[in-house]
């Protein structure tokens, strides 16, 4: 028999010539603006979708690219599933309206204006009453480094150990800032889950990963007893994973999905 040399496979496609999505930069304040309304849009429904709205309750926040002290946010009593990037409401710093014809919740604005207040690296603030942060709360627990996902918070997330009911004042506000530092979350026990990135798609993310690790540990531990990824490991895999960047990645096949399947966020 003899042998035949195999045909030559195909080319590559040169490395440079692949596409790689990667934040975008903007001329101008007006498209920086209109493109973070349109990312808080996508990020609200995608938050209708997965369950996270509890009656009135829950904002993501997103400052202006212009005013630094002032914040797009959903308006008060409109449905996270419904939301469009002209029913945002830009607010300022003090909790009014300058923008738009529609409330704000009070109680949940001040949290936020005090965590940008803050952070000014912060561009987006994530908080919702979702059901696994919530239940995770209420044992007023961290997340432990117990999967590949878990250590991307690992040391990079607090705990506000306290409860006052609704926040109404500005010093809540920034005992919460306070405790959240310079971490990408905090847990406030009792109450829920609130994340923070540098674009709106970050702080989306976080606040979906860290729903989905509270989720896996309270599974885990109802299971039996977790096995935790040593502090090594631990801290290696949150500097491969644990950056805003990363985060924004993440976001865009839900990004991607959402927008494609309802164009009408764009209204």
């Amino acid at each position: 028999m003899t042998s035949e040399t195999p045909a030559p496979g195909p080319a590559p496609v040169p490395v440079e010539q692949l596409h790689f999505a990667m934040p975008p930069t903007h001329a101008t304040a007006a498209e920086e603006r209109q493109y973070r309304k349109e990312r808080l849009a996508a990020a609200l429904r995608l938050f209708g979708q997965y369950g996270y709205e509890e009656g009135v309750s829950g904002h993501i926040t997103a400052r202006d690219p212009q005013y630094a002290d002032c914040f797009w946010v959903n308006p008060f009593g409109l449905a996270f599933a419904d939301m469009t990037v002209s029913d945002l409401i830009l607010v300022n710093g003090d909790g009014q309206v300058v923008e738009g014809r529609s409330h704000v919740n009070q109680a949940a604005f001040l949290v936020h204006a005090q965590v940008h207040r803050a952070r000014p690296d912060v561009v987006a603030v994530a908080h919702t009453h979702s059901v696994h942060g919530r239940a995770l709360s209420a044992l007023g627990e961290l997340l432990d480094p117990i999967t590949q996902e878990a250590c991307a918070f690992y040391e990079d997330h607090a705990l506000y150990d306290a409860y006052t009911g609704v926040s109404v004042d500005e010093e809540e506000g920034r005992w919460i800032a306070g405790a959240l530092g310079p971490h990408k979350a905090v847990i406030l026990r009792n109450h829920g889950l609130l994340t923070v990135g540098d674009s709106v798609d970050a702080a989306a993310w976080w606040f979906i990963a860290m729903e989905r690790c509270c989720q896996v540990q309270l599974a885990a531990k109802a299971a039996g007893r977790p096995v935790p990824i040593d502090h090594k490991d631990a801290v290696a895999t949150r500097d491969q994973l644990g950056g805003d960047l990363v985060a924004w990645i993440n976001h865009q096949p839900l990004w991607r999905r959402i927008s494609r399947a309802e164009p009408e966020l764009f209204a």
